[in-house]
């Protein structure tokens, strides 16, 4: 199977990642919460939900929020790792993060 995740921030501003079973089953579903956590942390994120749960599609979402496109063009290992860890995190072949309408779609 090949996973695909595309972060969007915007027309003309999307960033593909693919990814083989194989270079996946390098890491786990729970090694990626534990960096997302992390990343959350380390960006200072604000929840999106005022009651403070915060769910792993909101830590994905903010997280490229607030790395910003930057991270996407100039750091590659970054990018690379926020890609497959989304993957592993979402367990879906296709994901699309849009920063800009801050929605997930598979």
């Amino acid at each position: 199977m090949l996973y695909h995740v595309i972060v969007s921030f915007g027309k003309d501003k999307q960033y593909q990642f693919r990814f083989s079973q194989a270079e996946l089953s390098e890491s786990s579903p729970e090694e990626a919460r534990r960096w997302f956590d992390k990343e959350f942390s380390e960006l200072k994120c604000e929840p999106s939900n005022p009651v403070g749960k915060v769910l792993i599609i909101d830590k994905i979402l903010n997280i490229a929020r607030y790395g910003g496109e930057q991270r996407f063009i100039d750091g590659k290992m970054w990018a690379t790792q926020f890609a497959r860890y989304t993957a592993l995190a979402l367990g879906r072949d296709t994901i699309r993060v849009d920063v800009e309408a801050f929605n997930i779609g598979y």
